[in-house]
């Protein structure tokens, strides 16, 4: 088959979850013929096009300077269009991509975010799964949830509906929408005319794989990227809420946040038993000591992959139910859910002190884990659905 890829970011370096999914999931897949075309913002993604021509083909990208991308989403104010939509408006790739599908024969097009929906002619759209990290207005309605600062909330909650509102007059015009949990799923599919399945995010098994090396005792750790605002208030949240009551029950425990590009409000957590270690190159290596990996997530939706990596690697986690859904896996095999701070903390100290525990509940979690999260099982599932009569 001749796949084209339409990514709303350069696919590299894959250290975030949109980059990640596209890059494993074409590397998966390159017994077929792949083209992509994205948008770059800077120097560093016109760079990463030579790594990534060892799996495509053909790559073409406009380049759009974040300053104009600002500009568009001022200008989107007096719209009523998300503002999502207007960072990335841009007249000459739709053009490009217009082209390129009517010249290029592609039997199938994957298109990744409901940012990039866009640029779809609806009479081109026969042939395009339409594949979203999250359903993003439930994302919105999150954060608009969380927030406490008034205007921030009222930002948030007209993001929510303007997101709303597109989702409701642009999913139902593809033939197939993804997502990567069912909790997702359920939420888009009451979008009258809206056929939306489940593709699951998926963890490299071999970089993420269990390790003989011997963990840090009382060592808990988070990971993602740190200028992300949904990990930035699981962090806040952890160490002012959750950790005190950690330490009331034991005394020697440390916390290691480890995620590249940390803002002031992640530096300001550090202390004798908080470390922040900005990026970390080998991100396997910094799993392997951990005793515990935690992801109190408040806001966001789909299916975490860093609670995927942790238990590909026989690490336990435990979690909030935001992306536990997507996991698909009974309460206690591999990670722990919790309602509340106090639940969340009970359940840390619990892997802590009770190895025999850890150990039953990590290994089952993994198992699980491998058995169905893998790049090569996603990317054929993927595979079926770009396979279009």
């Amino acid at each position: 088959m001749r796949l084209l890829f339409v990514a709303n970011r350069m696919p590299y370096p894959p250290y975030r979850g949109d980059k990640l999914k596209i890059y494993n999931l074409a590397k998966e897949l390159q017994h077929h013929s792949l083209d992509l075309i994205t948008i770059a913002e800077n120097q560093e993604d016109i760079d990463s096009i030579e790594p990534l021509s060892r799996i495509f083909n053909r790559i073409d990208y406009v380049f759009i300077p974040r300053w104009k991308s600002f500009l568009n989403t001022f200008f989107t104010l007096f719209s009523n269009e998300p503002f999502q939509i207007g960072y990335f408006r841009s007249a000459r790739f739709k053009a490009k991509l217009s082209e390129i599908i009517i010249n290029g024969k592609y039997d199938g097009i994957h298109v990744q975010h409901i940012r990039m929906a866009q640029f779809i002619p609806n009479d081109l759209k026969h042939k395009v799964v339409l594949d979203l990290p999250d359903a993003f207005s439930m994302y919105w309605k999150r954060r608009y949830h969380s927030a406490k600062n008034p205007f921030i909330k009222a930002f948030n909650f007209f993001e929510y509906k303007r997101l709303n509102h597109f989702e409701i007059q642009t999913i139902p015009t593809f033939p197939q929408t993804l997502v990567c949990s069912k909790e997702d799923q359920r939420y888009l599919s009451k979008i009258d005319g809206a056929k939306v399945d489940v593709l699951p995010n998926g963890v490299d098994t071999k970089t993420f794989a269990s390790s003989e090396v011997a963990f840090i005792k009382n060592r808990i750790l988070f990971t993602g990227n740190m200028d992300y605002a949904p990990n930035i208030d699981a962090v806040q949240y952890f160490v002012h809420q959750i950790f005190p009551i950690i330490q009331n029950e034991i005394p020697e425990v440390e916390f290691i946040i480890a995620g590249q590009r940390p803002v002031p409000k992640v530096y300001e957590l550090a202390s004798e038993q908080v470390k922040v270690t900005g990026f970390i190159e080998n991100l396997a290596k910094e799993y392997a000591k951990a005793h515990v990996v935690v992801s109190p997530l408040r806001i966001g939706a789909g299916t975490q992959n860093k609670v995927l990596e942790a238990l590909s690697m026989d690490i336990p986690v435990v979690t909030t139910y935001v992306g536990y859904e997507g996991l698909g896996l009974p309460d206690g095999i591999g990670a722990l859910p919790s309602e509340d701070a106090n639940e969340f903390a009970h359940n840390v100290v619990r892997i802590l002190r009770d190895d025999e525990f850890r150990l039953k509940m990590a290994s089952e979690g993994g198992k699980a884990i491998r058995d169905s999260f893998s790049w090569p099982s996603i990317a054929k599932q993927l595979e079926k659905y770009l396979t279009f009569k």
